[in-house]
């Protein structure tokens, strides 16, 4: 169900993006790096965080870190990640495949300027195996994101 609602709501606001099913798993950063052959930073992971009561979520490159202090200062508190429990529940996509769209609820969105490093990222897709090719523009916009700077600066590396 999670999958389809990922389709459904890519299909309403961007009918020229395609859901990519892979054999192999790309739960993890580093196993959807392989499964799509980019640097691990190309990918987009969706963290879930909760200040005070108010969830929300960020979209990151996979390689960045949060800056708890640039975190704190841009959500108004402490940021605390949510457990692996409640994410499923609250965004309606299971964990290793979590992602801002066909959300299960309306929740806040936000981009980490460090997506910005790449033309294309590619976040999960509402399964363990699933991903879609996006630009960080267009994801943000469909999304109603709101752009961050709340991350560490990036490994020389990537």
């Amino acid at each position: 169900m999670s999958l389809e609602s990922v389709r459904d709501h890519l299909a309403a606001a961007a009918p020229d993006l395609e859901v990519i099913v892979t054999e192999d798993s790309s739960a993890t950063v580093d196993l959807a790096a392989k499964a799509h052959g980019v640097a691990p930073g190309q990918i987009a992971k969706t963290l879930s965080f909760q200040v005070k009561d108010r969830i929300f979520l960020v979209v990151t490159r996979g390689d960045a870190r949060m800056d708890n202090k640039k975190a704190k200062a841009a959500f108004g508190g402490k940021v605390k990640m949510l457990g692996l429990d409640v994410v499923e529940e609250l965004t309606g996509h299971p964990v290793g495949g979590v992602c801002p769209f066909g959300l299960a609820q309306p929740l806040s969105v936000y981009c980490d300027i460090s997506l910005k490093d790449f033309d294309i990222v590619i976040p999960a897709a509402g399964a363990t195996n699933a991903a879609v090719k996006v630009s960080p523009d267009l994801m943000a916009d469909i999304t109603g994101a709101e752009w961050v700077d709340v991350c560490q600066a990036p490994p020389e590396s990537a």
